[in-house]
């Protein structure tokens, strides 16, 4: 007898039961190795007297641990101790779907597609590896505080003990979920899965289960021979017809996997989000200029058709230049919204500087003048300098000379002219002059005298 504290495969430490059923018990233990909180199934001592049960769930327990899909608990190990064999799985922080069921009764459509679509899903993972769950119900899906699914405790090796539905209580939950095909004793199949599912969500969308009995016989004998009762009202008829297609009778009626009826009960909660939001697509504009990124729900209808304005022939260009004027286009009204709805401010358009179009643009204004460096001023102004010492130079030597000519004759100014031999040819040399006249100024009015004569040497 199994109880808290006991140590399995003296590693893993058992700390509290969880959860019972019909192949043994549940507990939340610790992985003294690694130090992590882990889930531990002890199978029932019965079950390892049955020839070839033990070699079985060890082959499918390795199969188990093969799965690697976020909606399928995890498998670490599998041993036995004490005549007890035991798994152990992931610890899946979280509510049983059945415990949630028992406090608020039934779940809205939507959830239930949400759930529903995500369970199909990890099936779908298992049956690709060639499992099937065989003991799909409520207990065994948990979800976690973010509202994720996790599927759990598949019916590994499944024994015939267990299978017995007349086992007092032990497999009560199981009757109320299982197929047709196995309730006449055939074999278990992806298709019986999927409809177990469909099972539960009748329960989520009802409340109850489709069928009732005083023992699991006679609730086993209802699934192969009766119709479930109709779903309430407020159910949408395409969730209904869903959930009916997956629990038919026929396993070729059905969907045809369970990744079938994971898309189409994510398309149905996906328009079931979108009634809830007013049943159209939802168009947004911007709330202010300070949140651009933040925009109103305001359901835009679709625009009104414009008429075409009429065209207005230009007139001839009058001028040497011809120019092209095109009249403005005239501004469409924005849509006019449902009565009651909130006016959706429009853009404004951007500014135009050239309103007439393809009309002359202005002229650009005249370009400023090159600004002269620094150096280009110093250079100039040393030039100048240089041009005013020579004009001053210049101007000093022929005043100077002026004033010796007059000291040489006091009172008076001598002017003298030369003039030179001219040759036969033409040539006249200034060098060769022989011939000297002077002309000399007398002071105070007094006339002037000219003196010539020839130079010798």
């Amino acid at each position: 007898m199994l109880s808290p504290g006991v140590q399995l495969g003296n590693r893993y430490r058992l700390d509290e039961r969880i959860a019972s059923g019909g192949m043994g018990d549940v507990w939340r233990g610790t992985d003294q190795v690694l130090g992590r909180t882990v889930a531990v199934k002890s199978l029932l001592p019965a079950l390892l007297d049955e020839p070839g049960f033990a070699e079985r769930f060890r082959g499918e327990a390795r199969t188990m641990a093969t799965i690697n899909h976020p909606g399928v608990v995890d498998v670490y190990d599998f041993g036995s101790d004490q005549q007890i064999a035991f798994l152990v799985m992931e610890y899946v922080e979280g509510d049983a779907l059945s415990a949630t069921l028992g406090r608020v009764g039934r779940l809205t459509p939507a959830r239930t597609m949400a759930l529903l679509a995500q369970a199909a899903d990890a099936l779908h993972a298992a049956h690709e590896k060639g499992i099937v769950h065989r003991d799909v119900k409520p207990g065994n899906l948990l979800v976690r505080p973010n509202g994720t699914l996790v599927l759990t405790d598949f019916g590994i090796a499944r024994s015939e003990l267990v299978g017995q539905l007349t086992a007092a209580g032990s497999v009560l939950g199981t009757a109320s979920y299982i197929s047709p095909e196995q309730a006449t004793g055939a074999v278990a199949t992806p298709a019986s899965d999927v409809y177990a599912l469909g099972v539960v969500a009748y329960q989520c969308l009802a409340g109850r289960r489709p069928f009732e009995g005083e023992n699991p016989l006679e609730i086993a004998m209802k699934h192969v021979r009766d119709n479930p009762r109709a779903l309430p009202g407020d159910i949408p008829p395409q969730v209904r017809a869903i959930v009916e297609r997956a629990m038919a009778k026929d396993p070729a009626a059905r969907w045809p996997s369970a990744a079938a009826l994971a898309i189409v009960a994510r398309q149905a909660k996906l328009a079931l989000s979108q009634q809830a939001r007013g049943g159209r697509p939802i168009s947004g504009v911007p709330a202010s200029p300070a949140a651009p990124s933040a925009r109103a729900q305001v359901p835009t209808p679709a625009p009104r058709p414009q008429p075409r304005p009429p065209v207005t022939p230009a007139r001839p260009p009058v001028g040497p230049r011809p120019t092209m004027v095109a009249h403005p286009a005239p501004q469409a009204r924005p849509p006019v919204g449902p009565r009651g709805a909130a006016p959706v401010p429009q853009p404004r358009p951007p500014h135009n500087p050239n309103p007439m179009g393809y009309g002359r643009p202005p002229a650009a204004p005249p370009p400023a003048p090159p600004r002269r460096s620094r150096s280009g001023l110093w250079t100039t102004a040393i030039l100048v300098a240089v041009l005013v010492i020579l004009c001053s130079g210049v101007i000093s030597f022929w005043y100077r000379k002026y004033a010796a000519g007059a000291a040489d004759a006091p009172g008076s100014v001598s002017v003298s002219v030369t003039s030179g031999a001219v040759r036969a040819y033409g040539g006249d040399y200034p060098v060769r002059t022989s011939y000297r006249r002077e002309v000399r100024l007398q002071p105070a009015g007094g006339g002037s005298t000219t003196s010539e004569g020839r130079e010798t040497r």
